[in-house]
């Protein structure tokens, strides 16, 4: 679904992201593990055309779109929920959802793709009529997740969706993140919280001073001594 070849990435003068190559398979959860300052929200701006690479190449579905702009990506299939959420707070719940079918003029299917949102996010159907920028951190989330799915896409990129919420509303993500790749959605995640996310991904990459430190299947790193320590909070 997703090839990453040794992707160079710098702000000016400053290189944040050094030779990161990583593969994400149709139909994983696959997660971007890490400290703050890892490079790892850089990585995924990278991979969208928002910060272009200094080298390296991106591929999708076998072609090569590093570089492309973030609105081609978009309409090539890929869903990318930043961490800033980035919602429309003077709008409705059901304008922010339309947005996120912009560029699909086949009114049958934006219908179709609105009702499947609701159908896995009930409580934006509730509050489909509310301003956006009235709703809780978890029903905000929901719907930054919920207009990206109006693209109907193959791969969804999501940049910290527990940042800021409940325990409780961090369960119904990772649920929801679950749901997604038992439609046939692959996805693809960057996180803090390690223990819940190690638990849903089935592979995981651990980033460090901008470079992959470590890489494999979810248990093994669960299991893995350096992770529980510096990550988990575990002792040996």
């Amino acid at each position: 679904m997703l090839r990453i070849e040794k992707l160079d990435v710098a702000y000016g003068h400053l290189q944040i992201l050094r030779q990161v190559s990583m593969n994400i398979n149709v139909g994983e959860i696959v997660a971007i593990l890490g400290p703050n300052g890892a490079g790892k929200t850089t990585l995924l701006k990278s991979i969208m055309g928002l910060v272009p690479p200094m080298s390296g190449k991106v591929f999708f579905q076998g072609q090569d779109v590093t570089g492309h702009p973030t609105y081609e990506l978009a309409r090539q299939g890929i869903a990318f929920v930043p961490e800033e959420r980035n919602i429309f707070q003077a709008m409705t719940v059901e304008e922010n959802l339309l947005l996120g079918a912009y560029f699909n003029s086949d009114k049958d299917l934006i219908k179709q793709y609105l009702e499947h949102v609701y159908d896995m996010f009930p409580r934006l159907l509730e509050r489909r009529k509310q301003l956006a920028g009235t709703m809780s951190g978890g029903e905000r989330q929901m719907l930054a997740i919920g207009r990206g799915l109006m693209s109907n896409p193959h791969l969804v990129i999501l940049d910290e969706p527990s940042m800021g919420l409940s325990p409780t509303n961090v369960l119904v993500v990772f649920d929801t993140i679950k749901k997604l790749v038992a439609q046939d959605v692959t996805i693809m995640i960057v996180e803090q919280n390690l223990s819940t996310t190690l638990g849903v991904a089935s592979r995981a990459y651990v980033m460090e001073q901008g470079a992959v430190v470590m890489e494999g299947p979810s248990e093994e790193l669960a299991n893995n001594d350096y992770v529980k320590k510096m990550y988990l909070g575990l002792a040996d």
